[in-house]
């Protein structure tokens, strides 16, 4: 599942390299399907960062990754 991730975060970071950010998977737990990253750049102080991340990561995630139960973002 973990190599998963990494896959579909690879695709993911370029649009929000674009904005001046950047994401970086931190750990994957396979019991919960709980996925933290971290966001960086920009995005780690966009008001807009938690959208992103639920509407944008997490959804992503979790339609490629049944396993996936949530995404949560780390300091």
């Amino acid at each position: 599942m973990e190599d998963k991730v990494k896959k579909i975060i690879e695709e993911i970071r370029p649009q929000l390299q674009n904005d001046g950010g950047d994401i970086e998977l931190v750990s994957v737990d396979v019991a919960t399907g709980k996925v933290n990253v971290r966001l960086k750049g920009a995005c780690g102080s966009c008001p807009m960062a938690t959208m992103t991340l639920k509407m944008g990561v997490e959804a992503a995630l979790k339609e490629q990754i049944p396993e996936v139960t949530e995404v949560v973002q780390v300091v």
